[in-house]
C-alpha cells in the first residue's frame, strides 16, 4: 500500500486547536520504523485551481486566490489567511487526488491529511478552504475514471459541505456518523445521516456502523472515500463521544473489512483529530493506516 503524504502539511496557522503538527510526527512516525506493506510515502502536487473550479464558485476562488475573504467569512473559516495557508491547503488536496487514484490503481491508499468536509461550493468553514474529498472525486469523474462513489465519513462532526455539494446527485452516496448536538448546527441531509449521543462508546458505535456499512456497498460504488477521523476519541477536544484507541482501531477494521470485502478500491484520508495531548492523536492516525497495512496483507 501507498500512503501519501509531504512534510509541508505542517502549515503554520499560529496558536490554534487544529493541530497541524501532528502532519509532520505521523510522517516521522511512519519513516522512523520499517512496516511490512508499506510500498511508499508518495510526495502529492497541490491541485490546480481549474480542479478546484470543478466544486468551488469562481467567485469563492478569486477571493481566496486573492487573499480577500471579508472579516466574517475569516470568522466562519475559522483560520487565518495567508498564501502559506492557500498553497498547505490546495497541497492536501492534490494529496486526497493523488490517494484517489492510488486506491482506484491498487485497491487501497491513504492519505496522511485531507476530509475537509466542511468547505461548501461557495465558501470554507470550520478549518476547511477546499473540499478536498469532493475535488477528488469530481476530477476522477470528468475522466471518466469513477462513476458511482461513496463518502464514509466517520470524523465526530457532520460533513455538512459534501452533504450539500451532493444532496441531490443519486451517483454519490454520503454517509456521516457523528456527534448530533456537536459542530456544524446546520447538518443538511446526506444519503445517510447518523447522529449519536454524547458520551457513545465503543460497543455501541460499533454496533451501529456494523449495521448500516451494508448501505454503503449495496450502492455499488466504483471507490470509497472514507474519512477515518481521530475526533470520536474519548479525549478529544472538540468532541464527546468516548471511543477508545482499540474502539477506533475496530472501526477502521469493520469499515476496511467490510469494503476491501465487497471489492470496493478504498482511499482514506485522516481527517480530525484534537485530543488533549498530541500524540494520542499522532498514534489514532497511524494505527489506521496500521490497519490499512494489515487489511492489504
Amino acid at each position: 500500500m501507498k500512503v501519501v503524504s509531504s512534510p509541508r502539511y505542517a502549515i503554520d496557522i499560529g496558536p490554534h486547536v487544529f493541530p497541524t503538527e501532528k502532519y509532520r510526527r505521523i510522517y516521522d512516525r511512519l519513516l522512523a520504523t520499517p512496516r511490512p506493506g508499506l510500498e511508499g510515502i508518495i510526495a502529492p502536487q497541490a491541485a490546480a485551481w481549474d480542479e478546484l473550479a470543478l466544486v468551488h464558485t469562481a467567485e469563492y476562488l478569486e477571493k481566496v486566490r486573492t487573499l480577500c475573504l471579508s472579516s466574517e467569512e475569516i470568522v466562519e473559516l475559522q483560520l487565518p489567511l495567508n498564501e502559506p495557508i492557500v498553497e498547505g491547503f490546495r497541497l492536501m488536496t492534490g494529496g486526497t487526488l493523488t490517494a484517489a487514484r492510488l486506491g482506484l490503481a491498487d485497491g487501497l491508499a491513504c492519505h496522511v491529511g485531507g476530509g475537509f468536509h466542511h468547505a461548501f461550493a461557495n465558501h470554507g468553514e470550520g478549518f476547511c478552504l477546499f473540499n478536498d474529498v469532493v475535488v477528488a472525486i469530481e476530477v476522477l469523474r470528468q475522466e471518466g475514471a469513477v462513476s458511482r462513489v461513496a463518502v464514509v465519513d466517520l470524523d465526530v462532526h457532520h460533513g455538512n459541505g459534501t452533504a450539500l455539494i451532493y444532496g441531490l446527485d443519486p451517483a454519490v452516496f454520503t454517509f456521516s456518523m457523528h456527534e448530533q448536538h456537536n459542530y456544524p448546527a446546520f447538518k443538511p441531509r446526506g444519503s445517510l445521516d447518523i447522529g449519536l449521543a454524547a458520551g457513545t462508546d465503543d460497543a455501541t458505535y460499533l454496533a451501529r456502523l456494523e449495521v448500516v456499512l451494508p448501505q454503503v456497498v449495496a450502492h455499488e460504488p466504483d471507490l470509497m472515500v472514507y474519512l477515518a477521523g481521530a475526533d470520536p476519541f474519548e479525549d478529544d477536544q472538540l468532541g464527546n463521544l468516548k471511543l477508545s484507541k482499540e474502539g477506533l482501531r475496530e472501526r477502521d477494521r469493520l469499515v476496511l473489512r467490510t469494503m476491501r470485502g465487497a471489492g470496493v478500491p478504498v482511499a482514506i484520508v485522516l481527517a480530525g483529530g484534537y485530543a488533549r495531548q498530541l500524540v494520542d492523536t499522532v498514534d489514532i492516525h497511524v494505527a489506521t493506516i496500521e490497519e490499512a497495512l494489515t487489511t492489504c496483507r
